[in-house]
């Protein structure tokens, strides 16, 4: 794990690299102190994204640190495509010579797949799944999304949208699996985000667990942000909903003491369906063995852009989607946001509405 966080650096540090190489020998004939501004300009692009999350809690302007953040989540996926394209292009040069530059070619064609992937960023799924369950409770509507990185990624408008959504399901409970949260609670503090959370409606409650981002951005100020709200955060906890769901809400694997779903099996009515929300999905099939009836994910934003969804797709038992497994019913949301980049090219944002029925009472 060690050598994968140190090769995806020298990674981006190559592709930077290599695009900037290609970039000075198309501009050869400016002159030098265009060249100069133009690297200087280009290295900013490269690196704003890091710095803006190293300065999260620095205080400066939120301004600054938002145009920073956004300048360097688009250029990660300009530099991906537009050197992927090179590279075409290098090759159709072989054969056709007369091409000239390929970076002429390569950088609009990057710019227009971007804009096809915001676009589709912008225009969530909404999956509706029927589930049958042979166990009593009453027939209940229950959204579930994750991943929504609020902050300077996914701003005060954005998640006003969201909601609406939302609310048009008209669910009995909203089920919120982890990364509500982007890289600090600041941004939040800001702006009216927790106003407009409470804008969701649904009579049985909004229910959340946390995610990885919850602790990068510090769990107890994150707690204490949502303390505000009239979101029920569930840490290693079950909740009995009125209709007779047990909700198993799971602490994130970051808490390396988080109790075991075998511990928090026992706090549940097993003779009631069995609901758990877990960020990350691992551990599917250990949770569908232990009679799990439903279980909720997110985490994997299934890679996000291509080729990654095809890494996430090995990674992980079930990178998104719904799987009926022998006795669970599996949800594995690829985020009905996004961290970072703001574009989904060969994945989409989704978010699910369940439709739950129980057994009759004998």
């Amino acid at each position: 794990m060690k050598l994968v966080f140190l090769f995806i650096p020298l990674v981006y540090l190559a592709g930077n690299g290599y695009l900037y190489w290609r970039m000075l020998q198309m501009a050869g004939a400016l002159p030098v102190w265009v060249r100069c501004v133009v690297s200087v300009l280009f290295w900013i692009a490269a690196f704003s994204l890091f710095i803006s999350i190293g300065l999260r809690d620095s205080g400066l302007p939120g301004a600054f640190l938002k145009a920073m953040y956004l300048i360097g989540s688009v250029w990660m996926v300009f530099l991906l495509y537009s050197v992927l394209l090179l590279m075409v292009s290098d090759v159709a040069r072989i054969f056709i010579p007369s091409l000239g530059p390929a970076l002429k070619y390569a950088a609009p064609l990057a710019a227009c797949i971007l804009l096809y992937g915001y676009v589709n960023y912008r225009n969530p799924k909404v999956e509706h799944i029927d589930i049958v369950l042979d166990k009593p409770a009453d027939g209940i509507t229950a959204v579930a999304i994750s991943d929504v990185h609020l902050g300077h990624g996914t701003g005060v408008r954005a998640l006003k949208k969201y909601v609406d959504l939302i609310n048009r399901q008209k669910p009995d409970v909203v089920f919120i699996v982890g990364d509500l949260i982007d890289n600090s609670v600041e941004p939040l503090l800001d702006e009216p985000f927790a106003e407009a959370l409470d804008g969701l409606k649904a009579p049985m409650g909004v229910y959340m667990v946390p995610g990885n981002h919850e602790f990068i951005s510090g769990i107890e100020a994150c707690e204490s942000f949502l303390a505000g709200t009239e979101i029920h955060v569930l840490r290693d906890s079950v909740e009995s909903l009125p209709c007779g769901l047990q909700v198993i809400g799971r602490d994130d694997r970051s808490n390396p003491h988080r109790l075991s779903l075998e511990e928090l099996l026992e706090k549940a009515d097993t003779s009631r369906p069995l609901l758990v929300l877990d960020h990350q999905p691992y551990g599917l099939a250990q949770a569908d063995s232990l009679g799990v009836d439903i279980q909720v994910s997110g985490h994997t934003h299934r890679g996000q852009i291509w080729p990654l969804n095809w890494l996430t797709d090995v990674l992980f038992e079930q990178s998104h989607g719904y799987r009926k497994w022998d006795n669970a019913h599996i949800y594995v949301s690829s985020g009905l946001s996004l961290w970072g980049p703001p574009f989904r090219i060969g994945t989409r944002s989704d978010m699910v509405v369940l439709h739950i029925y129980g057994s009759e009472p004998e």
